[in-house]
């Protein structure tokens, strides 16, 4: 396939403006957390602080995302995105300045970002919505390599700027360039005219528990959704403690590794993941999630390695083919969501999924926190790799999982 080929989701004029807005909204937000976390340590030096604020916002993410699906669905997607861009913009230019003038209080900033994770509990299932309306269903693969490669270039990219911003003109401006960021998404999205919702106004529209319990039907009756969605709760939990808790714990006592080489092992990871993206616009699996499986068995790979030889080169190596593992399987589940659930339904479903990943991750970082007082920590490590794989690999035995096909064939040259 010639690389013209390859962008051909590019082609579609609501699909192009769409990708911009998602690009232009990614910096921001890829800048976001660096600025956030120096803007609070340097307020208030201490890292319990930083917690409360990064808690406040999961919390309110967590209680309304099934909320943001049913809205998601009732209403235009670009609508629910533009409005809650433009939430984000003036919330996160209220925290910039405060923290620009000198008047930012720990309270304040909790409830400023309670609200953005508020807000973004409407933005995710709106854009997981959105996609299958702007490109040609023979394009859904293409279209979400693209938007998952602007994504992975943006987590190396970003977290870079921020920090020379925070470093040169301070934190608060950083968060003002992340604010200023959801403007010109609002702008691209007047590009991406969707139909609103129809609905007949002598029929009585159902509330909102049943819309939800809709939406859980629907989840409920694919084996290989709820049982990825499932699956997942146990191996977010256990690659978020272990790379997120355990990984840096290796690095401060192993000195073949240490801090700089688990720096650099991130890096790898990230890099791996734009790799393979490039691959994803070019490659087309007939089995997506048998693919994404596999793929994403790979993380067992490196949390192994962090057990049994934590030094530099082979965990940089075992993290590039992580990083690839994890984008096949992205693409692929993105693509098996967009192709086999009906469209209007579409952000309950996928607010299901979120919900059940994002819970799981506080829970693994507590989790593994409390054992590594209790037991060795490298044999933690071995142990998890293995039960990882195992898990992750284990799904590929449900015929579901293991059968779904692609429903249309990607373009070829």
């Amino acid at each position: 396939m010639r690389l013209r080929d390859s962008l051909g989701a590019l082609g579609d004029r609501r699909f192009a403006w769409y990708f911009s807005a998602r690009t232009i909204s990614t910096a921001g937000s890829s800048m976001a957390p660096v600025a956030l976390t120096f803007a609070i340590l340097e307020l208030t030096g201490s890292a319990g602080a930083l917690a409360q604020v990064l808690a406040a916002r999961t919390a309110a993410m967590v209680v309304f995302l099934l909320v943001g699906g049913v809205v998601s669905d009732r209403m235009s997607r670009t609508t629910v995105m533009q409005v809650s861009h433009a939430l984000t913009f003036l919330t996160q230019g209220l925290a910039a300045a405060l923290f620009v003038t000198g008047r930012a209080e720990l309270g304040a900033i909790i409830a400023i970002e309670a609200v953005n994770g508020a807000v973004s509990a409407f933005t995710m299932p709106a854009m997981m919505g959105i996609v299958p309306l702007v490109v040609d269903r023979s394009r859904l693969q293409q279209a979400n390599a693209l938007l998952s490669f602007s994504r992975s270039g943006l987590a190396i990219i970003g977290p870079s700027i921020a920090g020379v911003l925070v470093v040169t003109v301070g934190a608060g401006w950083a968060l003002a360039a992340d604010s200023f960021a959801y403007v010109l998404a609002i702008l691209c999205l007047l590009g991406v005219r969707l139909p609103g919702r129809v609905h007949d106004v002598s029929v009585p529209r159902p509330s909102m528990i049943a819309d939800l319990r809709e939406g859980w039907g629907e989840f409920t009756s694919r084996t290989w959704l709820w049982l990825i969605v499932v699956v997942f709760g146990v191996i977010n939990a256990i690659q978020a403690g272990a790379l997120s808790v355990l990984g840096p714990l290796i690095a401060t006592r192993v000195p073949a590794l240490g801090v700089n080489g688990w720096a650099l092992a991130l890096s790898a990871e990230a890099a791996g993941t734009v790799v393979m993206t490039l691959f994803m616009l070019r490659l087309s699996f007939r089995f997506p999630l048998r693919a994404g499986m596999i793929g994403i068995a790979a993380i067992a790979v490196p949390i192994g390695l962090l057990g049994v030889a934590p030094t530099t080169l082979p965990l940089v190596v075992a993290m590039v083919v992580a990083g690839a593992g994890t984008e096949v399987f992205g693409v692929g589940w993105s693509t098996a969501l967009h192709e086999h659930i009906p469209e209007e339904v579409l952000s309950r479903v996928s607010s299901y999924d979120m919900l059940g990943s994002i819970v799981a991750i506080p829970v693994g970082t507590l989790a593994f926190g409390a054992l590594a007082a209790l037991v060795d920590v490298r044999t933690l490590l071995v142990v998890s790799a293995v039960t990882y794989a195992a898990i992750a690999l284990g799904t590929t035995l449900s015929r579901s999982v293991r059968t779904l096909e692609r429903s249309v064939r990607q373009p070829v040259g």
